[in-house]
């Protein structure tokens, strides 16, 4: 097992505990919410808002295990029909342009972020900066696990050879 591999399970391993602690952040927080507003009559005038932000975290976050768990849609029919020279061909292109558009995500986010700088959450009075700070750090998680399978299919082809 390479360094970029075992760097990348202790990443998407973190990520995943990560994700577990927010989704039940999540859970807990809406179902005070809702016992707040219905049974006591009164509002968590924050909670909302929290909530929101932690659905975002959530969906970036969970984009990086998805891919890391190679659980994104794909269509492979014509992928598993195809011989081992033209599947790693498709692996490394298909993790290219992949990487290209993390690159995208890291960039754009960047520059929303430094849009967002001097903007502060109604309710929780957080920077804004900080809540959409995960869209480029979840495309620069995206894209060291990117690095990792196209370091993978390339070394595998250079087996195959």
């Amino acid at each position: 097992m390479s360094t970029l591999t075992k760097i990348s399970d202790a990443i998407n391993d973190w990520i995943e505990r990560l994700l577990f602690g927010l989704g039940l952040t999540m859970a807990i927080l809406v179902a005070v919410q809702v016992f707040f507003r219905y049974v006591l009559n009164q509002s968590l005038f924050w909670s909302e808002e929290l909530a929101r932000y932690l659905l975002v975290w959530l969906t970036f976050l969970g984009a990086s295990a998805a891919y890391y768990r190679k659980a994104n849609p794909g269509v492979d029919f014509l992928y598993a029909r195809v011989g081992p020279r033209l599947r790693r061909t498709a692996d490394v292109l298909i993790h290219c342009v992949s990487m290209g558009l993390f690159a995208v995500m890291i960039v754009s986010g960047i520059k929303f972020a430094f849009f967002v700088r001097l903007q502060i959450s109604p309710a929780l009075n957080l920077p804004k900066w900080l809540i959409v700070s995960i869209i480029p750090a979840s495309g620069l998680i995206l894209m060291f696990h990117g690095l990792t399978f196209l370091t993978a299919a390339l070394q595998r082809g250079d087996r195959d050879h």
